[in-house]
């Protein structure tokens, strides 16, 4: 027998099933990537805090970092759902397994992009005479995202992945999708090939979503766009310095600089 002999229509007949498992999967990932973003900004967060709240977070990061996304969403499907009483749809399992597992990967992500601000930025707030909660969130926290942003991309395509393990709790993403239609065609070379496509054409088209991103607001955007984006931040700058000299700064908020 050889690839000729395939059924290689069924690609095309069952397409509208296949693109509907996509979907499913990717609600599910930017749900969970909106919240582990989050999570993972808060654990970053803590791991600079005092005792014991660091050692809180870096004992979740590195459990969570362990872990299987087919364990993680056993646990709260069935294992956290009885534990709060609580019935959890596929969906929402789903979402919080996948939260629970990145929160920790991106707590790294942005303990990293943190870090790698330079040290004399915060100080130049601190002798501007802004709060440590403006500089963090003026300041730091622009610089850090604009770092921890190309990571956070090839984070999206893993969760996405990731959804496939959980055909074990009926979740009908694309390997589901194609579970079934193998049951009823007794095609599963061809239908597993079209999911591996489809996966792989949705990770080729987040890549360039995020590196259209990246370029628009991450690197230093050129010509029209570049100017007006320049002349905005040098007028923030000019207002903060104004603010300063006339004593405004200490009571009241300071505008991104990002």
């Amino acid at each position: 027998m050889s690839i000729g002999d395939y059924d290689w229509s069924l690609i095309w007949d069952n397409r509208d099933a296949l693109l509907g498992g996509l979907w499913t999967a990717a609600a599910v990932a930017v749900v969970a990537l909106l919240i582990s973003v989050v999570c993972g900004l808060l654990l970053a967060v803590l791991r600079a805090a005092p005792r014991p709240l660091n050692w809180i977070a870096l004992a979740y990061i590195n459990i969570f970092r362990g872990v299987p996304a087919l364990v993680s969403v056993i646990w709260v499907y069935f294992g956290l759902a009885l534990l709060l009483n609580i019935k959890f749809s596929v969906f929402q399992a789903g979402v919080i397994a996948l939260s629970l597992l990145y929160s920790a990967f991106f707590a790294e992500i942005f303990r990293s992009a943190l870090q790698a601000v330079p040290p004399g930025h915060r100080e130049a707030g601190w002798a501007l005479g802004m709060r440590s909660s403006q500089i963090f969130f003026s300041v730091t926290l622009p610089q850090a995202l604009k770092i921890a942003f190309p990571n956070i991309g090839s984070m999206f395509i893993g969760m996405v992945k990731d959804t496939s393990t959980f055909t074990v709790i009926g979740l009908l993403e694309v390997v589901r999708v194609t579970q079934n239609l193998v049951a009823t065609t007794f095609q599963p070379f061809v239908l597993y090939t079209a999911a591996a496509i489809i996966y792989v054409l949705a990770a080729f088209a987040i890549d360039l979503v995020f590196r259209l991103i990246e370029g628009a607001y991450v690197r230093p955007p050129l010509g029209i766009l570049g100017r007006l984006l320049r002349t905005r931040q040098q007028r923030q700058i000019e207002s903060i310095v104004d603010r300063v000299k006339a004593g405004e700064l200490a009571t009241s908020s300071v505008p991104s600089l990002h």
